[in-house]
C-alpha cells in the first residue's frame, strides 16, 4: 500500500470516531464527564510532581555543602509533603477511574449489544440465507462489540499523555526549541510503522472471518450437549479435534507472521529513536558541565525528556490502537446499517379484521436467495374462510415455504398473496403476523420456566395462568408439566435447569404456546411428527375443537392427520397437483393414493 493510500485509510476510518464517541455519551454521559475530568486531573499531576522535584533538588544542593537554615529544611519538609500528597492524590485518581471507566464500558457494552439485537430482529430472513451476513453479524458481535469501549480506553490514555506532553513541551521549550522537535521528528517512523501494521492486521481479520466461524462451529460440535452422543458413537471426536487443531494453526500462524514483520520494523524505528535520544541527552550534559544550566535543571530536563519520550510512545501506540479499534469500528456501523428488504410503504394499512372472505396464493414462484431452484413454481391455492387444509407432499415439495410466504418472511419472486382481496404488499407487517399463530417445524426450545415457554404465544398480552393451563391442556402438555418437580415453575432444558423433555414433549409445549394467541389463522407445520400414535389420536380427536371458528393449515407428512382437514391439497415440484377429500384422492389414484398405501403398507409390516 502507498503513503498517500495509507493516508486516506486513516483519513476514511478515522472519521468513525466522533460516531463512536457520540455513542459513548448516549449511552452514559453522566460517567464521561466524570471520565474526563480524571483525565485531565490526571494529566496534569506529572507536570505538578516535576517542578516540585526541581524545586527539592534545588533546596538540597546548599544542604549537601552544609549552607542551610531553618527556612530551607521548612522549604524541604513541605516540598517532601507536596510530593507524598501528589503520589497519593495520583493513586486515589487512578482507583477512581477504574471504577469510571468499569461502569461506563458495561453500560457501553450493554447498548451495543442491544443495538445488535434489535437490529438482527428487524431483518428480513433472507439476511439468515445469506453466509455473507453470518460474517458481518460475526465481526460486529466478535470483533466490534468491545471496541468503542477499548477506543474510549484509549482516547482516555492519549487525551491524558496529549495534556502530559504539552506541559512537558513547555519545560523542554526553554532549553532550545529543537528539544522537543528532535522528539517528535525521532517519532515518525514509528508513527507510520503503527498505522501501516494497525491497517495490515484489519485487513487479515477481514480476510479470515469466515475460518473463525468455521472453528467455532466445530467447537460447538465437540462441546454441545446435542451433538455428543452422534460425535461418539461414530468416533468422530478425533476427527473434528484434528479439523479444529489445523484451523487454529493456520490462523496462529499467519498471525505470526504480522507480527514478526512488525517487530523487525518496529527494530529499525526503536534504534532511530534511541539514537536521536542519546545526542540530545549528550548536548544536555555537556551545557550542565559547563554550568549554564544548574542540576536542579538538569534534573528537570531529564525527567521532562524521559517522561516526553514514555508520553511519544504512549501517544503513538494509542493513535495505532484508535486506528486499529476505528477500523472494527467501521464492522459494526456495516451490520447497523443493514437496511431490511421487505419494507412497509406510507400507505401500509392495518388488515381489516375479522377476515370474512377466503386466502388466495395467486401464481406464487419463489426461490430462496442464492439459490437458482424454484420452492414454488406456478403455486395457487384458495383457501376458504374457518376451513381446515391439509397440505402433503414430498420432502422439497415446497410446503413449509407456502406458510414463510403467508407469514411474510418473504415476497414471492413472483405472484401475489390475498387475505379477502388485500394483497399482504399493501399491508403493515406487524398487524398482519398479530392474526397467524404458527407451529413450526423446529420449534424453539426456550430455556425459561414451563408457564413462559407457554406464555411467549401472547407474550404482549400478558396471558393469566387460566389461559396458559387451558392451552397446556389442549396441546397435551398439561400431562408433561404435572410431572415436573416444580410444575409450571420448572425452567425446561439442560442449559438454564435440570427438566430434559423428549422431543415429543417439547412439541406439546410449543403447541400449546401456538393456541395460546387467539389468531384467525393457525398454521401448524408437521404438528404430530414427534408424538406416537397414542398422543396423536388423542390430539386429534380435540384437533377440530381447537380451531373451531378459525382458518388452519396443516402441513405434513402423515395421512392420518391430513384426514382431518376439510380438503388436502397434494403438493409437487412447486405445485398444487391434486385436492379433494381423503376419499376424493384415494378414488383418483394418483400421488396421495400411492403415498397412503405405502404408508399403510409399513404400518401393516
Amino acid at each position: 500500500m502507498s503513503n498517500i493510500n495509507l493516508f486516506k485509510e486513516v483519513i476514511a476510518t478515522i472519521q468513525y470516531l466522533p460516531w463512536a464517541i457520540n455513542l459513548v455519551w448516549q449511552s452514559a454521559h453522566r460517567w464521561t464527564i466524570a471520565w474526563l475530568t480524571l483525565i485531565i486531573l490526571q494529566g496534569l499531576l506529572p507536570i505538578v510532581n516535576i517542578y516540585l522535584t526541581r524545586d527539592l533538588v534545588n533546596h538540597l544542593v546548599p544542604v549537601s555543602k552544609n549552607n542551610f537554615n531553618n527556612d530551607s529544611l521548612q522549604s524541604i519538609l513541605i516540598l517532601v509533603i507536596a510530593l507524598g500528597i501528589i503520589l497519593i492524590l495520583s493513586q486515589t485518581l487512578q482507583g477512581l477511574m477504574d471504577w469510571v471507566r468499569t461502569s461506563q464500558s458495561d453500560l457501553v457494552q450493554d447498548r451495543i449489544n442491544d443495538l445488535i439485537h434489535q437490529k438482527a430482529s428487524e431483518l428480513d430472513l433472507s439476511f439468515y440465507d445469506d453466509p455473507n451476513y453470518y460474517d458481518c453479524l460475526e465481526r460486529a458481535k466478535v470483533d466490534a462489540i468491545s471496541r468503542p469501549v477499548t477506543l474510549l480506553e484509549n482516547l482516555s490514555s492519549l487525551l491524558q499523555s496529549s495534556i502530559t506532553l504539552v506541559a512537558m513541551s513547555g519545560i523542554l521549550i526553554p532549553f532550545g526549541i529543537w528539544v522537543p522537535l528532535a522528539l517528535l521528528v525521532s517519532t515518525l517512523p514509528a508513527l507510520y510503522i503503527t498505522f501501516y501494521y494497525n491497517y495490515r492486521r484489519h485487513q487479515w481479520q477481514m480476510t479470515v472471518t469466515t475460518r473463525q466461524r468455521r472453528s467455532r462451529y466445530y467447537e460447538n460440535i465437540l462441546t454441545k450437549r446435542e451433538n455428543v452422543t452422534e460425535t461418539r458413537i461414530f468416533n468422530l471426536s478425533s476427527h473434528f479435534r484434528e479439523v479444529y487443531q489445523n484451523l487454529r494453526q493456520r490462523l496462529r500462524n499467519e498471525q505470526l507472521q504480522l507480527i514478526r514483520n512488525q517487530a523487525f520494523a518496529d527494530l529499525a524505528a526503536g534504534t532511530l529513536s534511541i539514537t536521536v535520544t542519546g545526542i540530545v541527552m549528550a548536548i544536555m550534559v555537556w551545557r550542565a558541565l559547563q554550568a549554564q544550566i544548574s542540576l536542579g535543571d538538569l534534573t528537570l530536563l531529564y525527567q521532562a525528556f524521559n517522561q516526553g519520550q514514555s508520553l511519544i510512545k504512549n501517544l503513538l501506540s494509542n493513535t495505532g490502537k484508535i486506528y486499529f479499534n476505528s477500523l472494527f469500528i467501521e464492522n459494526l456501523k456495516e451490520f447497523l446499517n443493514l437496511t431490511p428488504i421487505l419494507k412497509e410503504t406510507a400507505n401500509s394499512y392495518p388488515i381489516p379484521i375479522p377476515i370474512k372472505d377466503s386466502i388466495q396464493f395467486e401464481n406464487i414462484r419463489f426461490r430462496y436467495p442464492h439459490s437458482s431452484r424454484w420452492a414454488l413454481d406456478g403455486f395457487d391455492l384458495t383457501i376458504k374462510v374457518e376451513q381446515v387444509v391439509a397440505i402433503v407432499g414430498t420432502n422439497g415439495a415446497g410446503k413449509s415455504t407456502l406458510m414463510k410466504l403467508l407469514c411474510r418472511f418473504y415476497d414471492p419472486t413472483e405472484g401475489n398473496i390475498f387475505i379477502d382481496n388485500h394483497n399482504l404488499k399493501d399491508l403493515q407487517i406487524e398487524s398482519l403476523q398479530q392474526i397467524i399463530t404458527v407451529l413450526f417445524q423446529e420449534p424453539v426450545r426456550y430455556n425459561e420456566p414451563a408457564v413462559d415457554n407457554i406464555a411467549y404465544g401472547d407474550w404482549d398480552n400478558h396471558p393469566s395462568f387460566s389461559r396458559i393451563e387451558e392451552a397446556a391442556q389442549v396441546s397435551g402438555a398439561d400431562k408433561v408439566i404435572a410431572r415436573l418437580p416444580q410444575g409450571y415453575q420448572e425452567v425446561l432444558g439442560k442449559w438454564l435447569g435440570t427438566a430434559d423433555l423428549s422431543v415429543g414433549e417439547w412439541q406439546k409445549i410449543a403447541l400449546a404456546r401456538a393456541f395460546l394467541r387467539q389468531s384467525e389463522i393457525v398454521l401448524l407445520d408437521e404438528p404430530t411428527s414427534a408424538m406416537d400414535s397414542w398422543a396423536e389420536a388423542e390430539w386429534m380427536s380435540r384437533f377440530r375443537e381447537l380451531v373451531a371458528g378459525r382458518t388452519a393449515i396443516m402441513i405434513t407428512h402423515r395421512f392420518t392427520t391430513a384426514m382431518q382437514a376439510d380438503q388436502i391439497y397434494v403438493m409437487d415440484c412447486g405445485k398444487i397437483v391434486e385436492s379433494g377429500t381423503h376419499q376424493q384422492l384415494l378414488s383418483l389414484g394418483g400421488l396421495y393414493a400411492q403415498s397412503w398405501k405405502q404408508q399403510m403398507k409399513d404400518v401393516n409390516l
